[in-house]
């Protein structure tokens, strides 16, 4: 049972990082297959209906990965305006070696894909969304309304969203240097 598992968990791990790296449309059933070292028949055993299912699922894995990090990083530090910065830094770090980008975009995603199918959309909003509900969360431990506190949250998740655009297209991590730079502004300190 555990080599189906490292198969399924394989070829998720290859189909999330080639979608990140090239898109939805760009990243083919038999790249995934050679990538990921899985046989083949495996990847339409635990993904019979094919690329969408896989995508629907890889995304679901990348958005598990962030949220994870993100409760992670949130966790560490107590101050939620320097423990946002801080993840915006550490997701930041990753553009030094962009080959290496792990966890993102499901932005790219969901801009391929969201017209052509609905599950698709529903999935990477409901990724979005709950990443939102962890700021969220970590503003309103610290006494932010609930309202301001989502209100934020959503402004942060879109800022950071289209940080890894423009990170991406510009090579750099400039964005997100702004945009953490920017946080402090946008959220203004309690007491």
């Amino acid at each position: 049972m555990k080599n189906k598992m490292d198969s399924r968990e394989k070829i998720l791990q290859t189909a999330s990082r080639l979608f990140q790296l090239q898109g939805y449309h760009a990243t083919g059933l038999n790249q995934i297959i050679k990538e990921s070292g899985a046989p083949k028949g495996s990847l339409y055993h635990y993904f019979p209906n094919g690329k969408e299912e896989l995508a629907i699922e890889a995304v679901k894995y990348t958005a598990l990965f962030i949220e994870n990090k993100m409760k992670q990083t949130l966790d560490s530090c107590s101050d939620p305006i320097e423990a946002i910065q801080l993840f915006i830094r550490e997701t930041a770090s990753q553009f030094d070696h962009p080959e290496t980008i792990e966890g993102i975009p499901v932005g790219l995603v969901a801009s391929e894909t969201a017209l052509l199918s609905e599950q698709l959309r529903e999935v990477c909003m409901n990724a979005f969304k709950s990443w939102e509900s962890i700021f969220t969360e970590k503003l309103v431990q610290n006494g932010y309304e609930v309202e301001v506190a989502q209100k934020a949250s959503m402004l942060i998740n879109t800022m950071i969203e289209g940080g890894i655009m423009l990170s991406i297209t510009q090579q750099n991590k400039s964005y997100f240097l702004l945009i953490e730079e920017q946080i402090p502004h946008l959220i203004r300190k309690k007491g």
